[in-house]
C-alpha cells in the first residue's frame, strides 16, 4: 500500500482550516456569552455553578481541538521536512494502514503500545 502524500496534505490542511475556525467560533462565543451576562443579575448559587459547569466544557473541548491542530500541524511539519510516515520515537516507517487511518499518526503501532505501558505505570504528577 502506497501513501498518496498530496491527498493526506490536503485533507490534512482542510481538518486545519477546520479546528481553526472551531476555536475562533468557540472564542466568539465567550465574549457574545460574556456580553449577554452583564445586565443579568448574578449571585444565585445555581447560576454560577451553571456557568462554572460550562465553561469548564467549553475549556476542555478547546483544549482537545487545540490538541488536535497541534497534531495536524506537527503531521505537516513532517510532511515538509520529509519524515512524514516515520516514527517520532523508533524512526521506523509507520505502517501505511495506520496513516491511512489516522493521518495525524506520529508513532509506529509498536511504540504506541509502549506508550499507553508507559502511562499506566507512571504516577500522575502535577
Amino acid at each position: 500500500m502506497v501513501i498518496d502524500l498530496q491527498a493526506v496534505r490536503k485533507h490534512l490542511e482542510t481538518e486545519k482550516q477546520r479546528l481553526l475556525a472551531e476555536i475562533e467560533q468557540s472564542q466568539a462565543s465567550v465574549s457574545t456569552s460574556d456580553e449577554r451576562r452583564e445586565g443579568s443579575p448574578f449571585g444565585k448559587r445555581e447560576e454560577e455553578a451553571t456557568e462554572a459547569l460550562e465553561l469548564e466544557k467549553r475549556l476542555a473541548l478547546e483544549r482537545r481541538t487545540r490538541d488536535e491542530l497541534a497534531r495536524v500541524e506537527h503531521a505537516l511539519e513532517k510532511m515538509d521536512k520529509g519524515t512524514y510516515g516515520l516514527c517520532d520515537r523508533c524512526g521506523q516507517p509507520i505502517e501505511p494502514a495506520r496513516l491511512e487511518a489516522l493521518p495525524v499518526a506520529s508513532l509506529c503501532l509498536s511504540c504506541k503500545a509502549l506508550q499507553g505501558k508507559d502511562a499506566k505505570v507512571r504516577p500522575v504528577t502535577g
